[in-house]
């Protein structure tokens, strides 16, 4: 099953191009062509997450060169479990665009494809220098997906989204720069070997590429003090893009996970433990200041993003544990919290083109569909704040669960608690302003007006279908923590990845 690896990959990057030559002008052809590569690709996905399932993390080298001088793209449970997260979601929110977001400027499917191809290729690569090469596809994807359909607030967060990235990529291209000249590779599994090895002077230098390392990871996944870029950024994108981005910030905590419990854990001497010093504290104060912005939030997409935010720092309290069991419930809660952000961002773009005052959280006019979209941000906001029955209650409850033991656990426990009750008041506030109060002698959106246009069922089916995978994700997860479980065990026994990319060369058969 190895050789199916690279087609995550190669599917989205050929299909890419292939847009812009046949479909450049037709957009029915290019809407056909991306949706049946984004089936592809999910059928792709849950082929490889049933072939992690029972088998050894696998590992595919490009052009036939051995590890660590080739490249090499690696599978375990962990990368087909982001890869098949990734492939739902692109492809319930492609179909959500379709229904009129995508002919408002060129080469959206173009640059979606792209996207994936950005994200997979993260998800994959199993060393620095292509995980650098796919971060930055997925900069300049994202960079135009965000602006599509132009606008000068759109113009002036991408300017400033770009800006926080590059300067994110050059702090990436220093840390790697500092980790090779003391180790002389950037394959991580090599690295994970050379780690212990490496003589008492180098290691500050090792330990320095490693934190700014954390840092440029913080940066994708939006941690304080480095979080900043995200509200105007996901706030201005078009709708379907902001709920695809919900899987970027999760590139940033899946690279701390590989990463750090494999060449920084138990094993790597004195460099053991390097990040937990500085990963939760961040990860509480992110918490703390997302669920403070969504009570001062002013429209919904704001409040969405500062919602992403706040998930941001549960997500990371539980990966800053750095324990199996943790490490378990915050892969749980990663794809709840992927899930509940896009079709959170979904219905505040089905709000904002159905009002007058689009999706302000204010009281105004009656608007088509107001119901349905009100039972839909219901069922949403139970889920991102947390509360029963859904998802988002079993995923903070294992990550309580999972905090008993630590030394701080009373902390955690009641900025968990205290940001929750803020969340439930910010969504309380917002769905009251939204879809229950109207306002005598409000605005109702002309007839004639560019956003009254003919809205297409799609995106009610789009957001109707993520909610249900929410659902599913609730009914299920008896069986998916077992799952998880196993796969949170082969992150924190690094032997398994080190013997599939190394072979004997890492000492393992």
């Amino acid at each position: 099953m190895s050789q199916w690896i690279v087609f995550a990959i190669l599917l989205p990057a050929l299909m890419g191009p292939l847009l812009v030559l046949v479909a450049r002008y037709d957009i029915v052809l290019a809407r056909v062509l991306s949706v049946a590569t984004c089936t592809l690709q999910l059928a792709l996905a849950v082929a490889l997450m049933l072939s992690a399932s029972s088998e050894p993390p696998q590992m595919y080298a490009l052009g036939d060169w051995p590890a660590p001088f080739g490249i090499v793209l690696v599978l375990d449970r962990l990368s087909a479990l982001m890869l098949l997260l990734t492939a739902l979601l692109s492809l319930l929110v492609l179909l959500y665009a379709i229904g009129g977001w995508d002919s408002k400027g060129r080469h959206f499917h173009a640059l979606w494809q792209f996207q994936v191809m950005g994200i997979n290729g993260a998800f994959l690569t199993g060393d620095f220098f292509n995980l650098f090469v796919f971060f930055e596809i997925l900069l300049i994807a994202s960079y135009g997906l965000m602006v599509h359909g132009g606008g000068r607030d759109r113009m002036s967060a991408g300017v400033q989204y770009v800006v926080v990235n590059l300067v994110g990529s050059t702090l990436f291209l220093i840390s790697v720069g500092l980790i090779y000249s003391v180790t002389g590779t950037l394959n991580m599994a090599d690295l994970a070997l050379k780690v212990p090895e490496l003589a008492q002077g180098d290691r500050a230098i090792l330990n320095t590429g490693a934190l700014l390392l954390l840092m440029v990871f913080g940066i994708k996944a939006a941690l304080v003090p480095l979080h900043f870029w995200l509200p105007g950024a996901y706030s201005n994108a078009p709708a379907p893009v902001a709920a695809l981005f919900a899987i970027m910030t999760k590139v940033g905590a899946y690279s701390i996970l590989r990463l750090f419990p494999l060449a920084f854990g138990d094993g790597a001497g004195l460099s053991s433990g390097l990040a937990e010093p500085w990963l939760l504290p961040a990860a509480l104060i992110t918490l703390a200041l997302g669920m403070i912005g969504v009570l001062a939030a002013r429209s919904l997409t704001q409040l969405a993003s500062f919602a992403v935010i706040g998930s941001t720092g549960t997500l990371m309290t539980a990966v800053g544990l750095f324990s199996p069991q943790a490490t378990g419930a915050a892969l749980y809660y990663l794809m709840h919290s992927t899930l509940a952000a896009a079709v959170l961002f979904l219905i505040a773009g089905e709000v904002a083109v159905r009002r007058a005052c689009a999706d302000r959280l204010s009281p105004g006019a009656e608007f088509a569909d107001r119901g349905v979209l009100a039972v839909f941000f219901f069922i949403a906001a139970i889920a991102l704040c947390g509360m029963p029955p859904l998802s988002g209650f079993i995923g903070k409850l294992m990550i309580l669960d999972s905090a008993r033991a630590a030394p701080n656990a009373v902390l955690i426990w009641a900025v968990i608690l205290v940001s929750s009750l803020l969340c439930i008041i910010g969504f309380g506030r917002a769905g009251s302003a939204v879809f229950w109060k109207n306002a005598p002698g409000a605005q109702v959106l002309a007839e004639d007006s560019p956003l009254a246009e003919r809205r297409s069922v799609l995106p009610l089916v789009s957001i109707g279908t993520l909610l249900a995978a929410l659902v599913l994700l609730t009914a299920f997860a008896g069986p998916m923590m077992t799952w998880i479980e196993q796969a949170a065990e082969q992150i924190y026994h690094p032997a398994y990845y080190i013997d599939a990319v190394m072979g004997e060369a890492g000492g393992y058969e």
